[in-house]
């Protein structure tokens, strides 16, 4: 037991601690110990580290641990590698202490708090071999002195900090460093003439999302023979002529220069590069013919992203397979002409696969059911036609988008065979036909878009899974009613059946839809009134229940609903958001607008317009104190605007138009700040309208068909000695109204019946003609009946 070498403690909880650490110094042979993901503070007293004097390597990774224990961590004369990454500190990290290990050749403190002057304090770690500060909120620029002295550094690793400025001199004097990774920061200057083009050992070198500037010819490099993994993405490249073919003396396996301003292109020294396994060449507008020459020089390549560029022609594959490549990538370019049919034979191990956004046509190959390792497809934004393939729904990708073509005839019922897909997109096509109902045998279902398509019949009664989060069948052809097409799923956060032929009452399970944030069931046929299970999905974001034939009152309970008040993204919604973007289109401010990504967390609303709602506005409306836009236009809603109105701090569009809606405009609405569309047009509102604050930003037509309004913007001036009109309830307008019509009608009835009568007389009494037509019509009409 004493001669114990590793020991493993990690994730132990704090009660059990005090008790497995306490014979701790009896282990006077240990060498490895692991004390990750715990609570160390300073109540565990026996914890004593300087009696573990063989100790090379010790791990307290996310923990979080008390300063007095490091303390006593320069005791560990035989330490090697320390690591300390995603600690929390509770005080300074005691950098007196670590420089007494000599002996330490491995530092790790990424994602913890480190002191500013950390680099210059640690010149005499002689040994020391790898240094990882990644993510440690350090910012200035690299001092001179200290980290520059360690002469038998080879790994420094310094990303995701905010260091700017020019790279030290001294710098070139690290003639040991193999790998050096400044990522995610802010240097600058010319990396042809930094004392990085120096250090001919480097094997990997990472200066990607920065601001240097990059010769495309990488010319001062091509003595850096060991050089093999080079990443520069997200910085300025300078394009220079290149004259003389420089013909560099390193291999590359790893090249990455992605998302580059100053416009790049190939680089010439591709041409001698014949062991790549990574490129990366996306988003820089490259132009030209697809490169076939770099597949078939790179007959090892494993991942190729030429997306966001400007390639054009025809895609031609290298004639000779590549059963290495794994990702694929020539996305958001010009290609035309027909997807290439042996892209399955030239790439038969293909993990993922994109090509979309080009101007693709003709058919999808049948051949793609070859691909039994494809873990994402993605065909979307071409001009691809033709049905879709039953071996297309055969492969078992997570992913598979062939939204936004020109597809159509059914969905193959083999879709059912895709049981591990999570995101299936075949929105904006020609399909018609049903939804098969084999699409619900797909139990890992995240994201399900048929959106825009001819898709006719019923909605299945079986997406009732727990997985699924989105689902889009809004513009279709659908109809019937649902009965328990979704219910109990209890991660379905969008549901989006708008512009369908939906019929029968909004189900009351609806309540069983707890993640529910997004619930749009706009243009179908929808009857009855609105349940009060809505209140019960107590993350609703966006309601859109418009133009249906609702009938009955707004619900009390509306007000109590946290609109706007759920701003997490879950992590299910993230993974979503990788692959097809979460997009919800919403009506406001008199226009539908299209809310993408996570701005969806900063949106909310209701929409309940064109239906046949009556009765008064909840006063509970004024609790929804986030909303930005509530549209209840195109109803029979009656009473007065409910002055709780005011407490909606962050409403960007009220529409209250085409109502019944008596009393005057509350004068607590001036309050409304943010407020930039507002409506009350045709009602029977009364009085003065509001001049202050954005009320004096709002056009006449806000305001148009209430005879009994005045005051800016409408014509009509309102006189101090004027008093406002007192104007009949509904109810009474009503049966007044239903009295006068009558009255009205007898006499309208009587006058008009002796008028003609009158005038016939006078006709036949002055032309002998017409009087001889008219008694013979009498005769013939007396004689038949």
């Amino acid at each position: 037991m004493h001669r114990l070498r590793v020991l493993k403690l990690d994730g132990i909880s704090v009660s059990n601690i005090s008790n497995l650490v306490q014979p701790l110094r009896a282990f006077s042979y240990l060498e490895h110990f692991y004390f990750r993901d715990n609570y160390i503070n300073e109540s565990i007293g026996t914890f004593e580290l300087r009696h573990l004097r063989l100790l090379e390597g010790l791990f307290l990774d996310n923990s979080t641990v008390d300063g007095n224990l490091l303390q006593s961590i320069g005791a560990l004369s035989s330490l090697k590698i320390l690591s300390l990454s995603r600690c929390k500190l509770n005080g300074n990290l005691p950098v007196r202490e670590l420089r007494h290990l000599r002996q330490l050749e491995q530092l790790f403190l990424d994602y913890s708090d480190v002191d500013g002057n950390f680099l210059q304090s640690i010149g005499a770690l002689s040994s020391l071999k790898i240094l990882s500060l990644s993510s440690c909120g350090l910012n200035g620029t690299l001092p001179v002195r200290g980290w520059c002295e360690l002469k038998t550094l080879q790994e420094l690793y310094l990303m995701g900090n905010e260091y700017e400025g020019m790279l030290p001199s001294c710098v070139a004097n690290m003639t040991s460093l193999r790998s050096i990774g400044l990522s995610s920061n802010k240097f600058t200057g010319n990396v042809a003439s930094s004392p990085l083009s120096k250090l001919t050992s480097l094997e990997y070198l990472s200066l990607s999302s920065n601001h240097f500037q990059v010769p495309i010819s990488f010319k001062a490099f091509f003595n850096h023979s060991n050089l093999k993994h080079l990443y520069v993405r997200t910085n300025e490249i300078i394009n220079e002529n290149e004259l003389e073919k420089w013909v560099p003396s390193f291999q590359l396996e790893d090249f990455d220069i992605s998302n580059c301003s100053g416009h790049p292109k190939l680089p010439n020294f591709f041409y001698y590069q014949s062991n790549l396994r990574f490129i990366g060449l996306s988003k820089n507008n490259i132009g030209g013919n697809f490169p076939t020459w770099l597949l078939e020089n790179n007959t090892r390549l494993v991942q190729l992203y030429l997306s966001a560029n400007a390639f054009t022609g025809t895609l031609m594959l290298p004639t000779s397979s590549n059963h290495d490549m794994q990702a694929f990538d020539v996305s958001n370019n010009k290609f035309n002409g027909r997807i290439p049919i042996n892209i399955t034979s030239i790439f038969p191990n293909l993990y993922l696969l994109n090509m979309s956004t080009n101007m693709f046509d003709g058919c999808i190959p049948s051949s793609f059911g070859d691909l039994k390792y494809i873990d994402q497809l993605d065909l979307s934004n071409n001009n691809l036609s033709g049905t879709i393939s039953s071996s297309l729904s055969t492969i078992n990708s997570r992913v598979l988008d062939i939204s936004n073509n020109h597809l159509f005839g059914r969905i193959p019922t083999s879709v059912g065979n895709m049981t591990y897909s999570m995101i299936v997109s075949m929105s904006n096509n020609q399909l018609e036909g049903p939804i098969p109902v084999e699409i619900c045998n797909l139990k890992d279902l995240l994201l399900l878009d048929l959106s825009h398509n001819k898709l006719c019949g019923s909605v299945p009664s079986c997406f009732n899974t727990s997985t699924i989060s989105h689902v889009y069948l809004n513009n279709n052809q659908l109809e019937g009613e649902l009965i328990e097409a979704f219910y109990n799923s209890s991660s379905l956060e969008l549901l989006d059946l708008r512009e369908n032929k939906l019929t029968g009452s909004i189900p009351q399970w609806i309540g069983t839809l707890s993640s529910m944030r997004f619930f749009l069931l706009s243009g179908n046929h929808f009857e009855g009134t609105i349940p009060h299970q809505f209140c019960e999905m107590n993350k609703l974001s966006m309601i859109d229940l418009s133009f249906n034939f609702l009938s009955g009152q707004i619900p009390q309970c509306f007000g109590n609903i946290s609109l706007g008040k759920t701003k997490e993204n879950s992590e299910l919604t993230i993974i979503v958001l990788d692959r097809v973007p979460i997009i919800v289109a919403f009506t406001t401010k008199k226009n539908s607008y299209p809310y993408k990504g996570y701005i969806l967390n900063n949106m909310s609303g209701i929409d309940l317009s064109s239906n046949k709602l009556h009765g008064e506005i909840p006063d509970s409306f004024g609790k929804l104190s986030e909303i930005h836009a509530i549209n209840l236009s195109h109803n029979n809603l009656n009473g007065t605007i409910p002055a709780t109105f005011s407490s909606l701090h962050q409403i960007e569009s009220l529409d209250l138009s085409y109502n019944n809606l008596g009393g005057k405009i509350p004068n607590d609405l001036i309050e409304l700040n943010t407020l930039e569309v507002f409506s009350v047009a045709h009602n029977n509102l009364i009085g003065t309208i509001p001049e202050k604050g954005q009320f004096g930003t709002f056009g006449e037509d806000s305001y148009q068909g209430n005879p009994y309004l005045c005051g800016r913007p409408l014509p009509v001036n309102c006189t101090s000695t004027r008093s406002s009109p007192v104007l009949p309830s509904a109810n009474d307008e009503s049966e007044e109204r239903g009295f006068m019509d009558m009255e009205v009608f007898y006499v309208s009835f009587i006058v008009s019946y002796i008028c003609v009568v009158l005038c016939i007389a006078t006709v036949l009494y002055i032309n002998p003609h017409w009087r001889r037509v008219w008694f013979h019509f009498i005769e013939i009409y007396t004689i038949q009946f």
